[in-house]
């Protein structure tokens, strides 16, 4: 801070300094020419006549001086100002066009003021943002189509199966079953695009709340019972009792279903699903294990962005978009999420978040 004021202290003893020099040039000039037309005058006498055209040599003089620094002061400003201005505007207008790689060269400091680097700076960070953000539209857009594709070949197809004469009722029941899975995939992602961009447009605000998450973790565990009896599936718990929280506890439930239903779809039959809560004045931790198949670390560095599925096998599971709400909810909420993972041996999620 003190550094930019002294900067924005020199700056200004500089351009007085220059200014200074420019008009003492100027009327010292001046001067110097209305003394050497009198001195010619030497012998003569000095009538009003002689002054008067000693001051009208010294005018045309004197505007003879200003036009050379006028056209100074243009090549002045065709070598920094306007070549500035055009260079920007020339790659704001390829923005303009959708040619979101532009960038704008900075100026060297002997021909340039200092400030236009900055701009410069400032519109090739900005441009660089906007790439960014096109790049994920597009792929988002992509990643959207590639999924929405698949469930609707599935009802599409078994639709027109269900169209066959003759068909028994056991495939009838069959084929519908297929389209109601599909349907309800098809319908999830929609459901979990809506919440997403809700979130991210700040549409959605925080209402906290006190309330005891112990019993809200059971309920949400609970609603999987079906899941883990069919699954074979043991539970393990370790949740510490009266832990209660202020927080929006609507947002927070997104958070422990997501991490429930990304375990069970994970885990293998006969395998294992703990879910701990431990907490202190300060902080409550909420972590969420699985014996499922894991994950490398290259893909536990992208797990919470949006599509990212890493490898087929959860590719067959999910959309990719849980883990993303998921992790918006808990930047929102103001806490952390990480995930600890081995391949072939499961993933630990642990969410933490104050209590207050």
């Amino acid at each position: 801070m003190r550094s930019d004021v002294f900067r924005a202290i020199f700056k200004a003893l500089g351009q007085f300094l220059v200014f200074f020099l420019i008009v003492s040039f100027v009327v010292t000039c001046a001067a110097l020419l209305f003394i050497t037309v009198l001195s010619n005058t030497t012998g003569m006498e000095l009538t009003k006549e002689n002054i008067a055209v000693a001051a009208k040599l010294t005018f045309i003089n004197v505007v003879f001086i200003s036009v050379i620094f006028t056209a100074v002061d243009a090549i002045r400003k065709k070598l920094t100002t306007e070549r500035s201005v055009k260079h920007i505007a020339e790659a704001a207008n390829k923005m303009i066009e959708g040619d979101f790689d532009a960038r704008v060269k900075p100026m060297s400091r002997l021909v340039m003021d200092e400030s236009y680097n900055e701009i410069i700076d400032c519109f090739n960070r900005m441009a660089e943002e906007l790439s960014g953000v096109e790049t994920l539209r597009a792929d988002f857009i992509s990643n959207v189509s590639h999924e929405m594709k698949t469930p609707l070949s599935v009802i599409q197809n078994y639709g027109r199966l269900l169209q066959s004469p003759g068909l028994s009722e056991e495939k009838r029941v069959e084929y519908a079953g297929y389209i109601t899975d599909a349907s309800k995939k098809l319908s999830d992602m929609m459901t979990n695009i809506l919440k997403l961009n809700r979130l991210e447009n700040q549409q959605i605000y925080p209402k906290a709340e006190d309330y005891d998450l112990g019993e809200q973790l059971c309920e949400c565990l609970l609603q999987y019972e079906h899941v883990w009896e069919a699954s074979e599936i043991e539970i393990e718990t370790a949740i510490q009792d009266d832990v209660v929280i202020c927080a929006d506890a609507e947002l927070l439930s997104l958070v422990w279903n997501n991490l429930l239903s990304n375990a069970f779809k994970f885990t293998k039959k006969g395998g294992l699903v703990s879910l701990a809560l431990v907490a202190d004045e300060e902080y409550v931790k909420v972590s969420v294990s699985d014996t499922g198949c894991g994950m490398s670390a290259d893909v536990g560095a992208h797990i919470f962005e949006k599509f990212y599925q890493g490898d087929s096998s959860r590719a067959t599971q999910g959309n990719g978009l849980g883990l993303a709400l998921v992790k918006r909810v808990v930047d929102i909420v103001g806490g952390e999420i990480s995930v600890q993972s081995t391949l072939g041996e499961g993933s630990t999620f642990t969410v933490k978040i104050r209590r207050r």
